[in-house]
């Protein structure tokens, strides 16, 4: 049948109910506890003989004779109930007639345990509490279009219980990482999503306007930058949970809005973030997935063991033949020309080196490891590294092709800071919209002096990649390009 007709049908119902005076949508029900609760203790229950009220949406519905079964769920379990025609009395056609599948209903009744071992309610009386006006799909979880999936996701979460346990999975993520950074003693602080300079990031910034002050704004790429002000003003460990917005494109590993960890640390530099990395990961890995170890792609990554460091400058040239030491911007340029890197759209050496990076030497970090000291150029908010100055103390967390989180020794040094900053800007004006801008506020804190400090960075694509699904699939509401 047509969805139009079933849905029309429906609508009926729904208008005969009210005609005998009966809200389909009432604001308060009775129920006596989740049904996970009854099933757990359903002996002593069935034992005491009592009533119950239970409360769920109709899953399954099946006539039999002067009987109807059904199915009824709510988000602790499913129980069967049972309408029979000389329990519920001379309301049970009317109340049979009502019911579709998806509807979400009110029982009262006793508990019994059928013929068959099934723990059932045995309805005395019935109420709607929702009436469903379309019909829920039949095979939700063998839908291909995932475009489909992913706009109605409320649906998927109703149909398929691993599509639920995967979100639950989610938050034991975030709130094991915020449970490691509070048992270590980092404080948790919020900082503005409205920024008039963005930073933090080489990234293109959402543009918007607020009225009240006639101000152009934009929405933060990052959380660095108000969280390095902190470390200025006095506090030595603090840390967000908090939503970025980056304009930029779409693929398995980006999203415009997701969120992101990142924590600072004063007195402390990139050797002693590392190890705490480790910690923090494999704390949170266990936590979600109750061990060390998950598929990726095909493969078994394992996160126990001491990860390796593996050096840029020496991978590089592993993997590219480059030597970053010597190579000129040309030579990098035909390079990538060459294996069909598209750089046209990068400005800048770090642009470039990154972006071979991201072709041709990413992709080979399959386990585990700590990515350590890459060029300054790509890197313009990091300290320098103390045994040669074309380097800067930053880390990278890499696995499964893919950079899962980045620290470094913060840049403290103002004036350093303001010369890449000023470097960035000539990008910009070059028409890299990418680079970073010069924001004068935070130079100025920066000299009023920040501490040496490390500070890290991880987004959600951490879980995304542990649940060996692309990011968006991991988050409940992606943007998607309207309906044609």
């Amino acid at each position: 049948m047509p969805l139009e007709d079933i849905r029309a049908e429906r609508v009926k119902k729904l208008d005969a109910l009210r005609a005998m005076r009966i809200d389909p949508y009432p604001a308060e029900t009775r129920r006596s506890f989740p049904i996970g609760t009854l099933m757990a203790e359903f002996a002593a229950h069935e034992a005491e003989a009592g009533e119950v009220f239970l409360a769920g949406r109709l899953m399954a519905l099946r006539e039999h004779g002067g009987a109807t079964f059904g199915d009824m769920r709510d988000e602790s379990g499913t129980i069967q109930v049972l309408f029979k025609k000389d329990i519920v009395g001379d309301t049970y056609d009317a109340l049979v007639a009502a019911l579709d599948i998806g509807d979400i209903i009110e029982v009262s009744g006793k508990p019994l345990t059928t013929q068959r071992g099934e723990k059932t309610i045995q309805v005395e009386k019935a109420r709607m509490l929702t009436k469903s006006l379309r019909p829920l799909p039949e095979k939700w979880h063998g839908l291909v279009d995932v475009e489909e999936r992913l706009r109605r996701r409320y649906l998927g979460l109703l149909m398929d219980p691993d599509e639920r346990e995967l979100f639950r999975k989610k938050s034991q993520f975030w709130q094991a990482i915020r449970s490691h950074m509070l048992s270590q003693g980092f404080l948790e602080v919020e900082t503005p999503v409205l920024e008039s300079t963005p930073g933090g990031a080489d990234a293109e910034p959402f543009f918007t306007h607020l009225n009240a002050l006639d101000i152009d704004l934009y929405l933060r790429i990052s959380l660095e930058l108000p969280l390095k002000r902190l470390i200025v003003g006095g506090y030595e460990k603090v840390f967000e949970i908090g939503r970025i917005f980056r304009n930029e494109g779409i693929d398995r590993e980006h999203l415009q809005d997701y969120t992101q960890l990142e924590f600072y640390w004063a007195y402390a530099d990139y050797r002693a973030l590392m190890p705490f990395v480790g910690s923090l990961y494999r704390s949170v890995i266990k936590e979600t997935l109750g061990n060390l170890s998950h598929s990726w792609n095909g493969e078994t990554i394992d996160w126990s063991p001491t990860w390796p460091e593996i050096d840029y400058y020496d991978v590089f040239k592993k993997e590219t033949g480059l030597d970053l030491t010597a190579v000129s911007d040309d030579a990098l340029q035909t390079y990538a020309g060459s294996e069909g890197i598209d750089v046209s759209h990068h400005i800048g050496r770090g642009w470039l080196i990154d972006a071979i990076f991201k072709k041709k030497v990413r992709p080979t970090f399959i386990q585990p490891a700590f990515l350590v000291l890459p060029p300054v150029e790509v890197e313009p908010l990091a300290k320098r590294w103390r045994e040669d100055v074309r380097r800067v103390e930053r880390f990278q967390v890499v696995a499964c092709a893919s950079e899962l989180g980045k620290g470094f020794s913060e840049l403290n040094d103002p004036l350093d800071q303001r010369a890449r900053f000023e470097e960035q800007e000539k990008l910009r004006k070059a028409g890299d919209t990418e680079a970073q801008r010069l924001d004068e506020d935070f130079v100025e804190a920066l000299e009023y002096g920040m501490p040496p400090t490390a500070g890290f960075g991880v987004s959600e694509r951490l879980f995304s990649v542990i649940m060996d699904k692309p990011v968006r699939e991991t988050v409940f509401f992606p943007l998607m390009r309207p309906r044609q």
